[in-house]
């Protein structure tokens, strides 16, 4: 096991290095100045040049490139552009409130789409499996954005349960911050939680018609225990991949959710980046992003082994 977790890291190094050199790149083919940006419309041409010239940015391309490994190589995200402070510490500033924020989303995609996931495939056909899945069709065909502004208007403005918008961090108890953070995590977790129960419904109702299943209701075993011991242990396999990536792909989610609900986070931090052209911050964060989903890619990999022991890497 040992092995096959350091060979995995190892190739997560070709994977990081094709991103990093993808989004330099990218970004530097993107039309658009961050020194104009940063100086103003009033800035004269020489003053654009000078700064130019002490942020690097009249070097060739695979200059600036060759600088930016070098620095990585250190461990340096290098220096925010309009922040004037390190990438890694602006955002380490912001990370908690997009981690609580996805953590509580997966929460609610978890809480919702498994449940209803099983119980529209043990009662196939009925009311509440058609009633589950419509509401999932709607829940994944929704906009973020949309759904947002609904609960803020309902729950914000209408019944002033919630607070519309904002965050308070943990120090100020736990409570408090969870308040703020209700609404983006519904908001943020309704759709992957509708497709996590439509894809619980699909396993379920293939696992059900397994022969072991059939054998043990044969045996006189209690529905509950078949489903939950026998058929939902087994469809849990192919679920885990699929909570895994919910996860990543609710950690790049949170920049819609951060913006229309005012959360100080890493998405909200990387709209303003793009808005300046900020080089080095966006290459973080985007870079952190890419390490996010190589580790819970690995993490998934491994919570086969302890789900099914017939499972070994080698």
């Amino acid at each position: 096991m040992t092995r096959y977790i350091i060979r995995r890291l190892l190739l997560a190094i070709p994977v990081m290095l094709l991103v990093a050199v993808t989004t330099f790149l990218l970004l530097h083919m993107t039309p658009g100045d961050p020194v104009s940006v940063l100086l103003g419309p009033d800035a004269t041409v020489e003053q654009i040049e000078e700064m130019r010239e002490a942020l690097g940015l009249n070097d060739p391309v695979h200059i600036q490139l060759l600088n930016w490994f070098r620095d990585l190589a250190r461990g340096d995200l290098g220096e925010s552009i309009f922040l004037g402070k390190p990438v890694t510490e602006a955002i380490a500033e912001r990370a908690q409130p997009t981690l609580l924020l996805t953590l509580l989303a997966s929460l609610v995609a978890i809480c919702v789409g498994l449940p209803f996931g099983v119980i529209s495939a043990v009662r196939r056909g009925s009311t509440i499996d058609v009633g589950a899945m419509l509401a999932a069709m709607v829940g994944i065909s929704m906009p973020t954005f949309w759904l947002g502004l609904n609960l803020i208007f309902i729950f914000g403005v209408k019944l002033r349960w919630l607070p519309v918008q904002g965050y308070q961090p943990l120090s100020e108890g736990l409570w408090t911050s969870l308040r703020y953070l209700i609404m983006p995590a519904l908001t943020l977790g309704a759709a992957q939680g509708a497709l996590l129960a439509r894809m619980t419904r699909s396993m379920m109702l293939e696992v059900l018609h397994e022969d072991y299943v059939r054998t043990a209701r044969a045996k006189g075993v209690s529905e509950r225990r078949v489903i939950l011991h026998h058929a939902l242990r087994n469809a849990f396999i192919p679920l885990v991949t699929v909570i895994g990536l919910t996860f990543a792909v609710l950690i790049s989610g949170a920049v819609v959710t951060e913006q229309v609900f005012g959360i100080p986070g890493a998405g909200q931090l990387l709209i303003r980046a793009v808005n300046r052209r900020d080089f080095p911050l966006i290459q973080g964060i985007v870079l952190i992003v890419a390490l996010l989903y190589v580790i819970i890619n690995l993490i998934v990999d491994l919570i086969y082994v302890f789900l099914d022991p017939r499972i070994h890497y080698s």
